[in-house]
């Protein structure tokens, strides 16, 4: 697993052994960040990364010139890759690393008033996460104007077209995995 683009393109990240975390695949990285930079762009955005992992899809924002990325990471085994992953990069000045469950994180962010552009989230793929968190987002204020919500999910499941005004726009399906994206939208 490396940095795909970017100041830090081709840096390897550490990730945990065994299958517990599901890196997402540099290609699936590549075609998803391709699809960011054609909705709305990269540079100067802030970015939340909900279910990080290793941290691979915020720290490649944050290669590609993202101004800022939370991370919100609920194992600790994990957060402290994470933590490594982020020093390695000289990152820690543009991160933030909640080491919480993730409705608990997002609740702190929605009580700070945080608002984000890019809402990258990549649960395991049988987490009942995929419905309590885009209503989240969608009714707690996370999301600024003009911002993207994207979920990657297993090819054989699809989330529903909306949660409340947050309407999906794309469905991309690479292998065994899928993307889903989403913007906010009228109700």
């Amino acid at each position: 697993m490396r940095v795909i683009a970017g100041t830090w393109r081709g840096m390897k990240l550490k990730a945990p052994e065994g299958q517990n975390t599901r890196p997402t695949s540099d290609r699936v990285k590549e075609s998803l960040y391709n699809i960011i930079s054609n909705k709305i762009g990269i540079e100067g955005i802030t970015v939340l990364d909900i279910c990080a992992g290793t941290g691979s899809l915020g720290i490649e924002a944050l290669s590609r010139g993202a101004a800022s990325c939370c991370f919100i990471e609920q194992d600790r085994k994990v957060v402290e890759i994470l933590k490594n992953n982020l020093s390695a990069a000289c990152l820690e000045n543009r991160a933030e690393l909640l080491a919480q469950e993730a409705l608990k994180g997002l609740q702190m962010l929605a009580g700070r008033k945080r608002s984000y552009d890019l809402v990258l989230f990549d649960p395991p793929y049988d987490s009942a996460l995929y419905d309590s968190v885009p209503a989240f987002l969608a009714s707690a204020g996370l999301l600024a104007a003009g911002s993207l919500f994207v979920a990657e999910c297993s090819r054989r499941s699809t989330l529903p077209e909306s949660f409340g005004p947050l309407l999906k726009t794309d469905r991309r399906v690479y292998g065994d995995t899928a993307l889903e994206f989403f913007s906010l939208g009228e109700t």
